[in-house]
Parts: C-alpha cells; structure tokens; sequence
C-alpha cells in the first residue's frame, strides 16, 4: 500500500489534487486543512497517504500531517463512516478539536460539521471513546490552526468552491458565505471563512 507520496503539484482544488511522481500522475483527495498548506503548482509536494480500496478501485487520501492521517485512521473505525466521510469531518475540526470532541463526548462540536447528523455524532463518541490512544500521542501540544498558503484564487472563491465540492448547492453555498464574511471580517482566510461557514450550514441542518 501507498503510505507516503513526494512529487510535483500538478493540479488543485479544495479536496482534489494530482501529483507527478516521476511522470506518474496520482489523484489524491484531501481534507480541506491540507488544501490549505498545499504549496504553489509546480512546487514539491509531500503527503501521507492512506490507500483505500473498495470493489477493485485503488483511492488515495492524502494528509499534510501525520496526526491528520492517524485521525482520519480513526474515524474509519466508527460504524458506519468511510472515507468520504472522514475527510468531510476533518474539513470541518482539526485533530485536535476532534481528540477534545471525543474526550469530552461533544455531540454539538460534532454535530456542527456537514454530513454529521446527532445519531451519528454520538456513534462517533462511543465507537472511538477507547480507541484514541493513537491520535492523542500524534497531535502536538499547542496545535493551532496554520497560516493559509497563497494561491491565485480569493478566499472567498477557494471557500465557494470547496462548498460546492462537499456537495451543496451554488445558492446554499452563496447564502452563508455571506453571513460568514460578516462574521470573520476584511481580513479573513481561506480557514477562517470555511470554518465559520462550515459552523452555519452545521446549525440549519
């Protein structure tokens, strides 16, 4: 199995990016936290990689930090959560939110990220209550959120677009956009209004 790719930056988009490894093209989907350390196109790339393969297709999630891969490792053991779920989830909280959501047994910091209803924010919590011995020694003391890698894409236009990405209409997408721009200011990143959008679309579920 693949477990770690360096190669050039060929194409990207919030939950997609392709890289060339030595003349080899590889798609690997992403959460939206790496997307945002992801360097310029034509720059080298390293991810770690989890390799799934579901009926004969090979699929690769790819992670800017290990504590995102082991956290990503770890949601795949709750019930009834794969991988498109998993990178949703991590679009939405970091590791570190989501190691303080399960120890803490937080259904509303759950329930907050898209695609997480109640029933299965608490199967979450009690699939993986004993099992985050792993995430807990991955995740540094102190994890703060990183500084949004410049791209030639506005905040706003790379927030939109990874909105529409996660599945939700153009109109949806436009609506709270609008109320998260408010919210995060003149000054905000890529992070702060996917967050705070993210937050929004979460409470109107």
């Amino acid at each position: 199995m693949i477990a770690r790719i360096e190669g050039l930056l060929l194409e990207q988009s919030p939950t997609r990016i392709v890289v060339d490894v030595r003349g080899v093209g590889y798609e690997v989907h992403i959460p939206l936290s790496t997307f945002t350390e992801l360097p310029e196109l034509g720059q080298t790339v390293v991810l770690h990689i989890y390799t799934w393969v579901n009926e004969g297709a090979l699929h690769l999630y790819g992670f800017h930090s290990m504590s995102e891969r082991v956290a990503f490792e770890l949601l795949l053991k709750a019930n009834r959560v794969g991988p498109k779920l998993a990178q949703t989830v991590l679009s939405g909280t970091s590791p570190a939110e989501l190691l303080d959501a399960i120890r803490g047994r937080d259904v509303m910091a759950l329930r907050a990220i898209p695609g997480v209803g109640s029933k299965m924010a608490e199967r979450i919590l009690l699939d993986l209550r004993d099992r985050i011995e792993a995430l807990a020694a991955s995740v540094p003391q102190g994890d703060q959120a990183t500084q949004v890698a410049e791209t030639s894409l506005s905040a706003r236009d790379q927030t939109l677009s990874a909105l529409r990405n996660l599945g939700y209409s153009q109109v949806e997408a436009e609506r709270v956009l609008v109320e998260a721009e408010k919210e995060a200011g003149s000054n905000a990143t890529l992070e702060s209004l996917v967050r705070a959008s993210l937050k929004r679309l979460g409470r109107a579920k």
